[in-house]
């Protein structure tokens, strides 16, 4: 007997769905914030069934961290400009923009408020993190194979993309270009 599985179509239904629910969470924190509305919301403003999201993502906390890393993903590419000055300012130039950005700071909000929730929301808020630390990491280490002293993926996070964020959490003023390389010239 020779079953014949249907061969998935990389771009077809799956993804169109997929990118459906990720704009209506987004859409949907810059609206409401996080913890406001429920997966059937989205699921009606998706277009889409909400048992289609269950059965893809399960809950809400999964849906709402798979939205966040494929955010964080998508607009932070690992720049490679031969070395650590231009890797760092150049990824701290597109994490400035990211985050300014129109959907920008529905990442940062969704990562605060994980902070504060159950532990579904904690594993994915260190979802968040790790991630943003493996990128990190990978710029170090090939910076080190280069023979360049570098600093750890955290004195990045500290020194670098904290002040960005607390920023715009609080509303302190535009991420200038000027601003962005003073904080990797400091860290260097």
């Amino acid at each position: 007997m020779n079953e014949r599985q249907p061969a998935r179509r990389p771009g077809g239904r799956s993804a169109r769905v997929g990118a459906q629910v990720h704009r209506a969470v987004t859409e949907l924190i810059g609206e409401r914030g996080y913890g406001n509305f429920t997966i059937g919301e989205v699921a009606a403003r998706a277009g889409v069934a909400d048992s289609s999201i269950y059965r893809r993502w399960g809950n809400l906390e999964a849906l709402l961290t798979d939205v966040a890393l494929n955010r964080l993903n998508a607009q932070s590419p690992m720049p490679d400009t031969g070395s650590l000055a231009g890797d760092l300012r150049t990824y701290a130039a597109n994490v400035a923009r990211e985050i300014t950005g129109p959907d920008g700071p529905t990442v940062l909000h969704l990562a605060v408020a994980l902070s504060g929730s159950d532990q579904q929301g904690l594993q994915a808020r260190d979802a968040l993190r790790d991630e943003r630390i493996r990128q990190l990491q990978s710029m170090l280490d090939r910076a080190r194979e280069r023979g360049e002293h570098a600093p750890d993926a955290f004195g990045v996070l500290d020194h670098v993309l904290a002040p960005m964020y607390v920023r715009v959490l609080f509303g302190m003023g535009p991420l200038t270009p000027d601003y962005v390389d003073g904080l990797v010239d400091r860290l260097l």
